[in-house]
């Protein structure tokens, strides 16, 4: 009986969701106003593409440029230019600005490439003029010192042993050479690595002129120079300076070689100047033509392409081309 009137019930429940599922769901139940059939119309002709049928891909026409406008080498996306500034000398007031390809001043920092370098220099440097002899090379007889037996001591041969005073010396140093091999590519490599290495980071200055100090007398020169050194931050306190310069500068040079200087700063030529010298002190100050000389010789891993000469002259180039097309933009304005 129970169950029967629980059953019941649930008939009733079952039906009335049957006869509200089978009620229609129209746009008059909801609280917005039906949509004009012309909007409906311009809505469904949108969303159509009404243009014309594209040419299959298959088919496609390629018009090759004139021959003027080809370059006859591949053009490098990856090859950028930076500029520098140079400076005059001792003002250090800006004067130019100069382009130098991506290959010479923006390379990348590789350590490995920088270690191997100056431990190359490193051991091209080294002496190796130690020298002994050995007990054949010592003068002296080779009569036996006393006899075999009979003594009581220890047996000995002659006076060139090297274990009496005065004898040979076992297995001593010989003169050698401590120098290794490094790939020149390798090495040119390392020097441009050095040098972009130092202008990213804001320490390198390029002059534009020499690197001299003219209308100074030799007595007040190394004064004059210790108290330029320490106004711009050049000094021992700010790291010491290295001057790159393309001949021998009489006076400065001498400015710098006195006692008291080298603590101070140093200047050399730049047929001297290794890895190690670009990366020891605070910063590098160095005349463009030097500048230009060390990439000249420290470029034998690019292609000739690639070489600094021929990259300055396409640059000079296109910036000649440049200026003509503004030139001729502003006489058609």
């Amino acid at each position: 009986m129970a169950s029967k009137m629980v059953s019941a019930p649930a008939r009733t429940l079952l039906a009335g969701l049957r006869t509200a599922q089978s009620l229609p769901l129209t746009r008059s139940m909801a609280t917005e106003a039906p949509l004009p059939q012309s909007i409906l119309s311009e809505a469904h002709s949108a969303a159509h593409l009404t243009s014309t049928p594209t040419t299959p891909i298959l088919h496609d026409t390629f018009t090759i440029p004139p021959p003027h406008t080809q370059s006859s080498r591949p053009t490098n996306p990856f090859l950028t230019t930076t500029t520098v500034t140079t400076h005059a000398f001792p003002s250090l007031e800006p004067l130019a600005f100069h382009a130098y390809p991506s290959t010479h001043l923006l390379l990348p920092l590789r350590r490995d490439l920088l270690h191997r370098a100056v431990i190359f220099e490193g051991d091209a440097t080294r002496q190796g003029t130690a020298s002994t002899k050995y007990r054949s090379e010592v003068h002296g007889s080779n009569r036996k010192v006393r006899p075999q037996k009979g003594t009581g001591s220890a047996r000995l041969g002659d006076k060139k042993s090297p274990m009496l005073r005065g004898g040979g010396v076992a297995f001593g140093p010989k003169p050698r050479d401590f120098a290794t091999e490094l790939n020149r590519k390798v090495y040119d490599r390392a020097m441009r690595t050095a040098i972009s290495y130092r202008y990213r980071k804001g320490e390198l200055f390029v002059l534009e002129d020499e690197a001299e100090i003219y209308d100074v007398g030799r007595e007040s020169l190394e004064r004059y120079t210790k108290d330029f050194l320490r106004w711009q931050g050049w000094g021992h306190a700010g790291g010491r300076t290295l001057f790159v310069t393309r001949e021998r500068r009489e006076d400065f040079e001498w400015a710098l070689s006195r006692e008291t200087m080298g603590r101070e700063a140093r200047v050399l030529e730049c047929e001297w100047v290794d890895v190690k010298d670009v990366l020891e002190m605070g910063r590098v100050v160095v005349e463009r033509r030097a500048l230009d000389w060390l990439f000249r010789e420290h470029e034998s891993d690019l292609p000739k392409e690639g070489r600094l000469m021929r990259a300055l002259r396409d640059l000079s180039r296109k910036d000649a081309g440049v200026m003509e097309g503004e030139k001729l933009v502003q006489g058609q304005i």
